[in-house]
């Protein structure tokens, strides 16, 4: 009950910083995508021009964005040097379609609303960045890469489904405390922390999370987790490397793994557990709430009785 408690008061601290969404008013912003669409189009994309025109004046999900994913103008300019493709196709086909997602971020909204009643629903804004990532979340906001979402050859269809899911996944990251400080169980707590959201997102959108990765991985269930569980403990040993095989690891391939390993697998391990998690409890809603503040991974994982 203390813990649950505190959980509660650190997330209405959070929702202070801005006023919680209401989910029959959401709305997707795009004041900041479309001044950058606008430098993009009139050919304006050295590290001054983006600086000037995009990166100062810039709103919260920029603001969310730049210091990890954008990080300066300069980095920015680079990227959009070096893919200028998927920038276009973005601003072309996605760009346009904006508005009319607000739909189904109300209807996410709603849902999340039933399901968890007390949490504030934060502020959603579609930015472009460095190519460098989809979205990430602030206790407030979550901000979403347009041109990592839409990259060239994304059809219109597949971009409303991935929104859906992006809106679903990072919503549930805003509640998400801060890890505590001497963390050890770091690929745990991490399949945690990235499993809950895709539990909730393939909740409260119907949608599978990543299709592909789970008609891979779902017939090696068993293999998987037994990786997973001699990768955790070489984690907790101190070896972060193996922290690579499960998450970051996009485009990679390691030797040592299957053919066809996916990448961020862990996300789908700590889906695995957090189902088993809420399946075994005899309060489901605060199943969640435990699952999303992740304050004893081991703990969670014990009482879940997930080994496939």
């Amino acid at each position: 009950m203390k813990r649950a408690v505190w959980l509660l008061a650190l997330w209405m601290g959070a929702s202070s910083l801005s006023a919680a969404e209401d989910p029959l008013q959401a709305r997707v912003q795009t004041r900041d995508a479309h001044r950058f669409a606008a430098l993009f189009l009139a050919g304006k994309t050295s590290a001054a021009e983006l600086q000037a025109g995009y990166l100062d004046g810039a709103g919260r999900g920029v603001a969310v964005f730049t210091p990890h994913r954008i990080q300066n103008a300069a980095n920015l300019a680079r990227e959009v040097a070096a893919r200028p493709a998927d920038y276009a196709h973005a601003i072309a086909t996605c760009l346009p379609l904006a508005d009319s997602l607000n739909g189904e971020l109300r209807a996410i909204y709603l849902a999340y609303r039933g399901l968890l009643p007390e949490l504030p629903m934060p502020s959603v804004h579609l930015v472009f960045g460095a190519g460098n990532s989809g979205g990430t979340a602030a206790p407030d906001a979550q901000a979403l890469g347009l041109e990592v979402l839409c990259k060239s050859g994304t059809t219109p269809e597949q971009f409303r489904a991935t929104m859906r899911r992006f809106f679903a996944h990072e919503t549930a990251h805003t509640w998400q405390p801060q890890p505590e400080a001497g963390v050890k169980d770091w690929l745990l707590l991490a399949a945690l922390m990235e499993g809950t959201p895709d539990l909730l997102s393939e909740w409260v959108t119907g949608l599978e999370p990543d299709p592909a990765r789970e008609a891979w991985a779902r017939g090696r269930e068993a293999d998987i987790w037994q990786r997973f569980l001699a990768d955790r403990q070489r984690v907790i040993d101190g070896d972060s490397k193996a922290m690579q095989r499960w998450f970051g690891n996009a485009g990679r391939r390691f030797a040592d793994l299957p053919e066809g390993w996916p990448s961020e697998l862990g996300y789908w391990v700590g889906r695995n557990i957090a189902r088993a998690y809420v399946a075994k409890a005899a309060d489901p809603r605060a199943a969640l709430r435990e699952l999303l503040a992740a304050r004893d991974p081991a703990a969670i994982l014990k009482a879940s009785a997930y080994a496939p």
